[in-house]
């Protein structure tokens, strides 16, 4: 007689609507990491250095595409292990959707 209720689980999902938001903010994190990390394009991909010589190609190796973009795209995967783990019951998440 009791035990039936303890055999019933609740069906729903697994993470809440909060953890789905903050996933989809990670995931444009990480695509805006992606696309800042483009580019360099060089007039013949035969040779790395044209004339042998680095100066010849800075937008290469810019700060925005060895430095910037990797590191958003690392910070993106981070905010994505965060927003799978964090609860919507945290004080976290309550300041940042005002329940």
């Amino acid at each position: 007689m009791g035990n039936e209720n303890k055999n019933e689980q609740t069906q729903g999902y697994a993470l809440e609507k909060e953890n789905y938001i903050l996933m989809a903010i990670g995931f444009a994190i990480i695509i805006l990491g992606f696309i800042l990390m483009s580019g360099g394009k060089i007039e013949d991909p035969n040779t790395f250095y044209p004339n042998n010589d680095p100066s010849q190609t800075p937008e290469m190796f810019s700060f925005r595409r060895i430095t910037l973009a990797p590191i958003l795209v690392l910070f993106g995967y981070a905010f994505e292990v965060f927003a799978i783990m964090v609860r919507p019951e945290s004080k976290i998440i309550q300041k940042l959707f005002r329940k």
